[in-house]
């Protein structure tokens, strides 16, 4: 299969190039940030208009995965334009480009749990009520119903993924990296929440395998799958796991104090995951150790 992916530069969209290359198809990459290595199969997208017809009259596609866009509550605050932008405009001119040049070529959107804000029962089906509590999660829903738009009245194959909390190698933001560097301090550490709020975490190598999955066996009706493991982990407790990494113990404790757009309880439904095939491969502790092992030597390489 030949596959376009948007926002290849991107931490998901990095390694999922990586996986779908090892799995022998033929990828193209397209990003906002020049690649001198693989230009040739490389599109150099103008952050300042993100027009992607260019793409689409030039190479044709079975696949295109957006991995684009934004992805941070707090900037999502401080600056809804671009995050609409980012997160809701650019998935509709992706969608108009494929349909005006390739209207077979399949169309995976990954979108968020944001959508869900504070749901109100666990684990969370795809149709529970969204209810998103941020301009981020707002805009994704907009993507997933653009996605659906398309499917709807131009009879596209589309669909949104909507994923918890990823991590691991790559990502240079987010709860595990921001404790890493407060520990870097020596002293004792102010984290916002009780650490009874909780999160389903999904480590990168199961998050690109499971995107794979659908890319294969979904039914792209502009539907949203969730993507997670399916396991409710509380904060407290993953802050515990990933300091019992550290070689000196780290002092910290919960101030209680909550942010804004943030939700307190997640655990996803997965079950149509798994129909797809998807089983988890990295569980919380071996997955963390991981990330931990390449932040120490990311750091070590940059002093």
């Amino acid at each position: 299969m030949k596959f376009l992916v948007i926002g290849s530069k991107g931490f998901i969209g990095q390694h999922l190039k990586k996986y779908l290359i090892s799995q022998q198809h033929q990828v193209w990459g397209a990003d906002v940030v020049v690649d001198y290595v693989h230009a040739e199969q490389y599109f150099l997208i103008d952050a300042s208009t993100a027009d992607y017809h260019s793409i689409f009259q030039e190479q044709l596609f079975d696949t295109c995965i957006n991995c684009s866009g934004a992805a941070s509550v707090p900037d999502s605050l401080q600056h809804p334009m671009r995050d609409y932008n980012l997160n809701a405009v650019n998935v509709f001119k992706l969608l108009d480009a494929i349909r005006m040049y390739q209207p077979a070529c399949k169309f995976i959107n990954l979108s968020s749990a944001a959508v869900y804000g504070n749901p109100p029962f666990l684990p969370i089906p795809e149709n529970a009520a969204v209810a998103p509590v941020s301009p981020y999660g707002f805009h994704k829903h907009m993507s997933e119903q653009v996605c659906e738009e398309f499917c709807r009245f131009f009879g596209m194959a589309t669909c949104s993924l909507r994923i918890f909390s990823a991590y691991g190698e790559g990502l240079k933001k987010q709860l595990f990296w921001d404790l890493f560097q407060k520990a870097k301090t020596g002293t004792p550490i102010d984290l916002f929440g009780t650490g009874k709020e909780s999160r389903d975490f999904i480590y990168i190598d199961d998050l690109v395998h499971a995107i794979y999955l659908v890319a294969q066996h979904g039914d792209f009706k502009g539907q949203a799958i969730n993507i997670a493991n399916g396991e409710e982990v509380f904060i407290e407790d993953c802050v515990k796991t990933f300091y019992s990494f550290f070689e000196m113990p780290v002092q910290y404790r919960f101030i209680g104090q909550v942010r804004a757009g943030d939700p307190n309880n997640w655990v996803a439904n997965i079950s149509t995951l798994r129909q797809l095939g998807y089983s988890p491969q990295h569980h919380l502790a071996a997955g963390l150790k991981k990330y931990y092992e390449w932040i120490r030597t990311t750091d070590l390489e940059s002093e």
